[in-house]
């Protein structure tokens, strides 16, 4: 039985890639930084799941984390944040720094942390956002956070081949991220996106964690940033 660890797993794409893994049989381990929200997100995931508790920006607890796992054959990493968000005239630099902090540093601490248990033949998917593409308004800070984990991915493709290195980008999707607007405001910029987004509609995590599978079985691929973001970022 294949092992995937999913850093990020309690909630949002994490949660639903876990559960559609350990439903094709995986055995998956998610981590989560909170005791409360890591046992409920096990407790309706199925008996093919496990959780641990770890702080992705402590590299002591990464460590010791991969040291009791052991060997992983997949390493899916949607740790995220939603610090630097805004325009740049008003945008706080110090907000900006913990954004990077809170994904850019901990999504590489995950996978650097990984590095020594990893299977030669396995994979590590980054999950970033849009946002690195899209050159949309009040987002040059969430822009910057995102490609500057892009802008690694095909770099380390071929420096610790032949483990593959890819990154999913989602759109907007209907996650947890969104909470900090109100439901009303929530529903309201939903509406707005999807009259710009060329499907339509606003991205389910569904549509996000089944590329994320795809590039865990297909053995093929390295390398790559695939935008699954319902045409958002066309011109």
């Amino acid at each position: 039985m294949k092992r995937v660890l999913i850093a990020g797993g309690t909630s949002g794409i994490g949660f639903v890639t876990a559960k559609l893994l350990s439903q094709k049989g995986y055995d998956v381990t998610i981590f989560g930084r909170h005791r409360d929200t890591l046992d409920r997100a096990v407790q309706k995931l199925d008996h093919h799941v496990q959780g641990k508790i770890v702080n992705a920006a402590d590299p002591a607890s990464l460590k010791k984390a991969m040291s009791e796992i052991g060997a992983i054959d997949h390493l899916v990493i949607a740790l995220s944040g939603g610090k630097g968000i805004g325009k740049f005239s008003d945008l706080d630099l110090q907000d900006l720094r913990k954004g990077f902090e809170f994904k850019f540093f901990a999504q590489l601490q995950t996978a650097q942390s990984a590095l020594p248990f990893m299977s030669s033949n396995g994979s590590i998917t980054f999950l970033t956002s849009i946002s690195s593409r899209s050159k949309a308004i009040g987002t040059a800070g969430l822009g910057a956070i995102n490609g500057a984990i892009e802008i690694m991915v095909p770099t380390l493709a071929k420096e610790l081949k032949p483990l593959r290195i890819n990154a999913v980008a989602p759109g907007v999707v209907n996650t947890s991220w969104w909470d900090f607007l109100t439901p009303e405001k929530k529903e309201e910029t939903f509406s707005q996106y999807a009259k710009t987004i060329p499907l339509g509609r606003i991205a389910a995590p569904d549509d996000i964690a089944t590329m994320v599978i795809a590039l865990i079985e297909n053995s093929y691929i390295t390398g790559q940033i695939i935008a699954v973001d319902g045409g958002l970022s066309l011109d």
